[in-house]
């Protein structure tokens, strides 16, 4: 039995170069919580998520006074039992948010270690479904200032140049005569065959303004509407999937696996965008991905292709890692030492063990707002 010498957190903020906005809010820098966990026999893991614009050291603290004490001199592969034993401490702290968001980096680093420790790549110690490479879609177009519909539609066409045959843009910022425009250009730049991603980012509150973008947007072929509500309001999001022919899709900032049983049951919505640094680490992701398979329900997880592309290359129904080419809006890609490589719409799988990278320690260094600990 090889147990948890150590579980250390950090907290870095790193500035976007230029400010990016989404239908409802603009950012300025995000905030990423890092963990790393250490077995006895020295095999290392690391875990990592999005802490949010501001207070990112929500999840660290998270980590180091809630989950730590319950974790040194565990058994490293009591994965299962241990998630139980984190979500158990966790119930009066808060079920999702930042509190799930740190069992969630735990529970990745744990998986990691364990990959590293048996020298095998992270999608391999899960149960490989592909063993080279797993296709993605190219996610951006999101608004700044000065970017117009030709500038978006050069954009998105840029990333079918490279290989691409799914493409993402954000929505739900402008009028419907703006939006319109925006979708008019996409369409035409990137041609009928490449499916075209929506993501509204919880843009509308009510039901009939969801309808009128839809009814404006229905002759562009849109592959998905992305989080057109707020994720509680899940009522909504099932009254537009029964109004409008284009899949509703959400679920990235879901937590547990109850949540998403519930959009399942309810029937609001036909992809989940499951995240594995949020919904609740690895462990709960496999969970939930198992039971959208039994509704024939597919998974697109969202962000983090580091992360995702392990958990798309061992299930069959996780489909497609979400990709960012550079590191403008996700730009955790400074934070690491390694980049996954891309050929032809589609990202090449790692050898190295475990997640295949480790964080760049000087970068780190750079933007951290406390120490390792």
């Amino acid at each position: 039995m090889t147990t948890i010498k150590a579980v250390r957190a950090r907290t870095v903020s790193v500035p976007l170069d230029h400010p990016t906005s989404f239908s409802n809010r603009q950012v300025f820098k995000r905030d990423y919580a890092l963990v790393e966990v250490e077995g006895e026999d020295g095999h290392k893991g690391i875990g990592f998520c999005y802490g949010g614009n501001n207070a990112g050291s929500l999840v660290t603290h998270a980590v180091r006074e809630l989950f730590a004490p319950l974790l040194v001199g565990a058994d490293c592969h009591a994965t299962e039992a241990l998630w139980q034993s984190m979500y158990q401490e966790a119930l009066l702290h808060g079920r999702c948010g930042a509190v799930m968001r740190a069992i969630s980096i735990i529970d990745t680093a744990l998986w990691d270690r364990n990959a590293r420790a048996a020298n095998l790549p992270l999608y391999k110690y899960l149960g490989a479904s592909d063993l080279e490479s797993v296709p993605a879609y190219a996610s951006g177009g999101y608004y700044l200032d000065g970017k117009t519909p030709d500038h978006l539609a050069q954009e998105m066409l840029n990333h079918v140049e490279q290989g691409f045959t799914a493409v993402k843009m954000k929505v739900g910022r402008g009028d419907l005569a703006s939006e319109e425009a925006r979708l008019a250009a996409v369409r035409e730049a990137i041609g009928p065959d490449v499916q075209l991603m929506m993501d509204a980012n919880n843009a509308w509150q009510d039901l009939p303004s969801a309808l009128a973008f839809m009814r404006m947007a229905e002759p562009y072929s849109p592959f998905w509407i992305e989080e057109p509500f707020s994720p509680d309001d899940i009522d909504n999001h099932r009254r537009l999937a029964e109004r409008t022919p284009i899949p509703v899709a959400t679920g990235e900032i879901e937590a547990g696996r109850w949540r998403f049983r519930e959009l399942l049951d309810k029937e609001a919505a036909m992809i989940l965008q499951t995240d594995a640094a949020v919904c609740g680490g690895i462990t709960e992701f496999r969970r939930i991905a198992a039971t959208a398979a039994s509704f024939g329900v597919e998974v697109y997880p969202h962000w983090f292709h580091d992360l995702h592309t392990h958990l798309v290359a061992s299930a069959p129904n996780v489909r497609m890692v979400e990709f960012f080419a550079d590191d403008q809006v996700l730009n955790f890609r400074r934070l690491v030492d390694t980049q996954l490589e891309c050929r032809d719409g589609r990202l090449l799988l790692p050898k190295r063990p475990g997640l295949g990278f480790d964080f760049d320690a000087e970068t780190v260094d750079r933007y951290a707002s406390d120490a390792w600990q």
